[in-house]
């Protein structure tokens, strides 16, 4: 039995570097898939406010006059707010008028005059009004006024965040249409250009060369 360790050792094996695909085999590998054209978005009706203080449509909002793109809109916000003096005014003077009855200071007819006048301040302070902020790309916030009762505005203004967000959503996916096709253009030129100079390096020998001098 001959000795293991007698033995030459065997010739370890180098490993092979994988075969770099050609030009022409990129060329003649399937396209990628090419992305479709983005559907435009079908219409939406314009909608308008009961006291034609706000109109929005597809693409634009309008509130006093004043009509914003909804691409440069971010959102809106509607906040109901208190108009504070009149709130407090009615309230002091409604206590007053109450306390200098009670006191026999007033008869009982201006008392029922002031009592109704206050208490007309204090429901005009507490119905206040409803504002209108709107977050605009890259530029201040704009604030709107908007009398009337809350819930009719804040479905409006429901409606109007749904349309800017919409907008933003079709102009990211056009956007992404955009980079996507040029992306597929730039790696046509590149595999046009890896086939044209691998086609150069490769000419077929010239029959004058075969030809001893």
């Amino acid at each position: 039995m001959k000795d293991l360790e007698a033995q030459p050792p065997a010739d370890p094996t180098l490993p092979v570097a994988p075969e770099q695909p050609s030009g022409a085999a990129l060329l003649t590998a399937a396209p990628a898939a090419t992305s479709e054209p983005t559907p435009e978005l079908p219409p939406a009706p314009p909608l308008r406010s009961d006291d034609g203080r706000l109109t929005l449509t597809d693409t634009t909002l309008t509130v006093r006059g004043q009509t914003f793109l909804l691409l440069e809109l971010e959102r809106a916000e509607l906040t109901p707010v208190r108009w504070i003096l009149w709130y407090l005014l009615g309230g002091l003077g409604l206590a007053a008028v109450m306390i200098a009855f009670l006191q026999n200071w007033l008869r009982t007819g201006p008392a029922m005059i002031g009592m109704a006048l206050t208490a007309l301040l204090l429901a005009y302070g507490h119905r206040g009004t409803n504002r209108l902020r709107l977050h605009r790309l890259g530029h201040e916030l704009v604030n709107f006024a908007l009398p009337g009762e809350t819930p009719p505005w804040q479905r409006l203004i429901a409606e109007v965040n749904r349309r800017i967000f919409r907008v933003h959503d079709q102009a990211a996916r056009e956007a992404a249409a955009v980079l996507a096709a040029a992306d597929e253009a730039m790696r046509q030129d590149a595999l046009e250009a890896q086939a044209a100079t691998e086609a150069g390096g490769h000419d077929p020998p010239n029959d004058n060369d075969l030809i001893d001098p």
